[in-house]
């Protein structure tokens, strides 16, 4: 996938090839919009509001920060948010992440095994905000938590904008203000799920690092902080690593924004980026004349296994445009003013 990867920020000869698969996947797409649309295929309300978080690109957006965010601040306005997700399981025996799930709607717990229920559920459920669970279908894994979780009241559905299934009050969608849209095509010609057309629908677009059109929202990732992985009650600044021999991995959609972080903190570093949703291995990191590795949080919950006093992880939080707030909270109260 790395290799197709390469080819969705610009035009190649390759795309003689690629453009028509992609004008029958946009063909594809557009008919099962309209079959949701018309009714021909059925979505499930929920007895409470749905505020879907997700993105029309393939790769890190920065839904999982906003995600988190989010949560945060529902909680600081006095609701009880709960996150469902879809989640990725790993195929050890191919050592490949896929979004493919066949287990039953779970809870996901800070000693949940990524393996099982996913890196970034996992990620989010150690921030210890609120619950946290995974299924294939996001509609019946919703169900199951409400009934674990009667106290919550509003429901984010982190990575759901495409899952058409489970209807949604709230869709928030994430653009990666430095990449955009790639080459503008669907896949596999381009990094495009759904065209771009697609973000006039949505509730809010939110540019993560970028300029904003009219009626946008900007959103911006913060972290200076690094804990040790091995003690997590250890912590640095940046200062720490200025005479370190630093190595930097980032196994998550846009390595280089990560790296990007790193240069603006003054680290002079040696950067290693593996494919989004990367299953570590010790021997991944044996990096000869090493003093330091940084890593992001979404790689260290697959490292702990076999972290040493080296490893160093970065929290990054979202900071939010205070009026997507309030928009989301006034479609919130709406729903529950049709419901009453």
């Amino acid at each position: 996938m790395r290799w197709l990867e390469n080819h969705w920020y610009r035009t190649t000869k390759l795309h003689l090839i690629l453009v028509p698969v992609s004008l029958f996947f946009r063909a594809l797409v557009a008919l099962r919009h309209a079959m949701y649309q018309n009714g021909m295929l059925a979505s499930e309300q929920l007895l409470l509001p749905v505020v879907v978080v997700g993105n029309i690109t393939v790769g890190g957006t920065g839904k999982t920060p906003l995600t988190l965010a989010l949560a945060q601040k529902f909680i600081e306005r006095g609701m009880h948010p709960l996150i469902i997700s879809r989640g990725y399981t790993q195929n050890i025996q191919t050592a490949h992440f896929s979004k493919k799930r066949n287990s039953p709607p779970q809870q996901v717990n800070t000693n949940s095994d990524a393996q099982l229920s996913g890196d970034e559920p996992l990620l989010m459920a150690r921030r210890n905000l609120c619950p946290v669970w995974v299924g294939k279908d996001r509609a019946t894994t919703a169900h199951a938590a409400m009934q674990n979780h009667p106290e919550c009241d509003v429901i984010l559905c982190d990575d759901g904008l495409q899952h058409y299934r489970l209807r949604r009050d709230v869709e928030i969608a994430v653009v990666d203000g430095a990449r955009r849209f790639g080459n503008g095509w669907l896949l596999p010609a381009g990094p495009l799920r759904e065209p771009v057309s697609r973000l006039k629908t949505v509730d809010a677009v939110v540019i993560n690092g970028g300029e904003t059109d009219s009626g946008q929202f900007v959103m911006s990732l913060s972290g200076e902080v690094f804990h040790n992985l091995l003690n997590p009650h250890q912590s640095v600044s940046a200062d720490h690593f200025k005479h370190s021999k630093t190595h930097a991995v980032a196994g998550i959609g846009h390595p280089q924004r990560y790296f990007k972080h790193l240069q603006k903190l003054g680290i002079a570093f040696t950067p290693h980026d593996f494919p989004d949703h990367h299953p570590y291995c010790a021997a991944d990191l044996e990096f000869a004349d090493c003093d330091a590795i940084l890593m992001t949080e979404k790689d260290a919950v697959k490292c702990a296994a076999f972290a040493d006093a080296r490893f160093w992880v970065l929290r990054v939080d979202a900071q939010l445009d205070p009026a997507l707030l309030d928009l989301i909270q006034r479609k919130i109260e709406t729903y529950g003013r049709q419901t009453a």
